[in-house]
Order: structure tokens, then sequence, then C-alpha cells
């Protein structure tokens, strides 16, 4: 499939759907919990159904309605009957093989081709000192990866590249037989696992957390059933935001909660350094375009932005550097890389850093671009389009169904110039 994307000025009102990272946890837990859990108003998508499938074949039964979907489950994860296949998930890979760990069995994952070549191998080496199994069966650290359990607890080192790394392990050591004391020398994405640390103090479990450097977890811990609802996601909210920045447009996003522990919220308060209008209310983020000026950004704990506020930089007068957020390129793509050839093609001038971007003003044009398969990077430059002089055309954009399904719909809703092409 095919975007083709035309200069457009927004208009309205959006709801913006729930937050991928908080499903997928949801779901996780629910799995882990002896009881039924009830997850309201869940992201339905490619990645959050990849992790819904996980679960059921780690034995939990799902009855999956529209706004809701309910979780039963014995809370002890079983041998699954086939090969676990989580997509394009990489938060399902990660989270699922701290679930292998405790089973008292095999468990195979594999993925697509992204999936292929992400790295598990510091959170493999993980669960092997803990006293369980892990392997990659290509000998790279990559998937497809063998897990065996379960895994007993003990003291372990892990340098959290990804913070789906640690959070694997918070969410899988309560349920080891003894305590576990993780060291993390390296945290990348700090508050994914404060999301993580949220829904573990909501679901009973006990946990010491020192100042994100060490963590001390009670072994034979047992998981809560539990109602939740999810919020809205922030990282989708950033393709809207940014669009309502670089275009002068005037636009309200609802279902947005600043007090959730989402470490993209931060890009709100980035768009307004820059020079946006920006307006916080109860329940909803109103936005207006102004004249945008760069700066220096750290990413380090929102890297799923990286694409868009490289968007969002190229509109911006003088210089903007996008920095420490080397994982960024350890994603479904090269993010770094990709933005910067991409953007190229439309005139941006960018060059690479090692972790991040150097971006300069620039007037893009409309170019046939290439959205590598990776869903943040087709809708970043969806958003880029949407400023460009002339149509811009972008390949593989169905992939933005991993996380955000109904992307175009709710822009044309706004006045958005994108439409579909099979």
């Amino acid at each position: 499939m095919r975007f083709i994307v035309s200069p457009s000025t927004l208009k309205g009102q959006v709801v913006i759907p729930g937050s991928k990272s908080h499903t997928i946890r949801a779901l996780v837990c629910a799995l882990l919990a002896d009881g039924t859990s009830t997850i309201e108003q869940p992201l339905d998508s490619n990645d959050t159904r990849s992790c819904l499938a996980m679960i059921q074949k780690f034995g939990a039964r799902v009855e999956a309605c529209n706004d809701r979907w309910v979780v039963t489950s014995s809370g002890i994860p079983q041998v699954p009957e086939d090969v676990v296949d989580v997509g394009n998930s990489g938060t399902s890979l990660y989270f699922g093989i701290g679930v292998a760990s405790l089973v008292d069995g095999m468990t195979v994952f594999t993925g697509d081709h992204q999936i292929r070549n992400r790295p598990a191998d510091d959170l493999l080496s993980a669960i092997n000192e803990l006293g369980g199994y892990a392997v990659s069966t290509r000998a790279n650290g990559k998937p497809p990866v063998v897990v065996q359990g379960p895994i007993i607890g003990g003291q372990v080192s892990i340098r959290a590249i990804t913070s789906q790394y640690l959070s694997s392990l918070l969410v899988a050591t309560p349920k080891a037989k003894n305590n576990t004391i993780i060291e993390v020398p390296l945290l990348n994405e700090a508050p994914y696992v404060g999301m993580t640390l949220w829904w573990l103090k909501e679901l009973g479990i006990e946990y010491h957390n020192k100042g994100y450097e060490q963590f001390i977890i009670k072994g034979g811990q047992a998981y809560k059933p539990f109602t939740k609802y999810i919020p809205a996601d922030f990282s989708s909210a950033t393709f809207f935001l940014v669009a309502a920045a670089i275009t002068q447009s005037t636009v309200v996003l609802k279902g947005l909660d600043f007090n959730d522990t989402q470490g993209d919220k931060e890009v709100v308060r980035i768009l307004q350094a820059m020079g946006a209008e920006v307006e916080v209310l109860p329940d909803a983020i109103a936005i207006t375009g102004k004249p945008l000026k760069g700066g220096v950004f750290d990413l380090n704990a929102m890297p799923d932005a990286l694409p868009a506020l490289s968007v969002c930089a190229c509109f911006a007068s003088g210089q903007t550097r996008l920095v420490n957020v080397p994982q960024a390129r350890v994603k479904e793509t090269d993010r770094i890389a990709v933005m910067c050839k991409e953007l190229k093609k439309m005139g941006a001038d960018i060059e690479e850093l090692p972790d991040g971007l150097v971006i300069n003003q620039s007037a893009l044009k409309g170019a046939h671009v290439s959205g590598h398969h990776d869903h943040r990077v087709v809708m970043s430059l969806a958003v880029a389009g949407l400023g460009a002089e002339g149509s811009t055309i972008i390949d593989t954009a169905e992939s933005v169904g991993v996380t955000f399904p109904n992307f175009v719909e709710l822009m044309q809703a706004l006045g958005a110039g994108i439409r579909k092409e099979e």
C-alpha cells in the first residue's frame, strides 16, 4: 500500500487511540494473574493482537469485544503447543521471553524480518544467569530464540539498551522461587520502566527500586486480577501534534492524560520550546502551530518520537539537534539512518550523529519515499508531506496497522490530504 499526501491545513478534534505500551503490559499481567481481568479501551492493532495471540498460546483465555478484552488465566503460563510468532511486535517478544522463563518447558519465538534482526542477547544472558535456559538459534543474539524455565531468581546485571529488557525481568521475577536482585549499569527509556513499575504496584507486587540502578524483587509472589482502563497513546499523538505545529493549524487531541507515566508526553514540552502554542486541558491537549525555532533535545526517554521530531525540525529556524538516542538504531529499522535518507529525498539538510540527528531548516518538497515497513517512519513521512510543496508518495504504508490502523481516517477527519492507494 502507498500513501499519497498533499499539502494541508488541519482543524478539529481527534480522539487518540489507546496506548500500545499499556495494552501489552496489561495483557501480560493478566496472563500472570490467577483469575479474570478486564482491559477496557485497549489498543486494537497488529502489535497488540500479536501479544493477545501470544498469551493465548501460554494458556490464557481471551474474549475480545469492541471496547474491552477479558482475560482469564490460572496465573501459571503453560508450554506453548507451537512456535510463538510475535509478528512485528518487539514489545511482545521481550515480555514474552520473560514469561517463557517461568515455564517448565521450551518456548520458541520468532517474528517477521524486522523482529529477526532485533537484538535480545543481554536479556537471554540474564535469563541464563537466573537459572533458566535461553539461546538464539542462529547464535547471533537475535530471534528465533528458545527459552526454557523456570528461573529460580538470584542476582543479575543487565545493560538495558532497550527498557524492555529490564521490564521483562521485572514482570517475570516476582514469580521466581527466590528473591532477585537486578543491577542496571545502563538504562535507556527510563519512563517505560516507570510504566512497568506502575503496573506492578497496582497489582500488588512488592519491589524495591534504588534509583533505577538496582531493583530487589521478592520471589514467590502472585499477581492480582484487575479491571483497568487503557489511557490514550502519547506516541500516536506525536504525529498529530507535529502535523499541527508544522502546518500552522489548530487541533485538539482528546483522551490524553498528563499524569500518565508515558515518556512521549515530553514531546508536548519540546514543541512548546520550539514555539508551538499548547494548552493542556483535563483530558485533552490543544495545539496551534506558530513559527518554530530549533534547539537541542535529549530523546533518550522517548526514542519513538525521533522520526516525527526530525520532520518537525525541518520546519524550525536555525539548527535542531536530536541527541542521546542511540537505541533508535535498533527499533523496527535503524530510524536514525532511515529518517536521514528519506528526508534528504525531500530536500532536508540533515546529517546523522552516532546517537541522533542534526537538522537545519529546510524547504521540503514532495518526493517518492520509502517507509521501510516501519509504522513510525511511514506516519512521520506522511506528516512531512502535509507541510511539503507538491505531492509525496510513501510506500510500505500498510505497516501503520502495527500500532495505528485508523491513522489515515483520523487525519482525513481533520482535513489532511492523505489517501491510500493499493
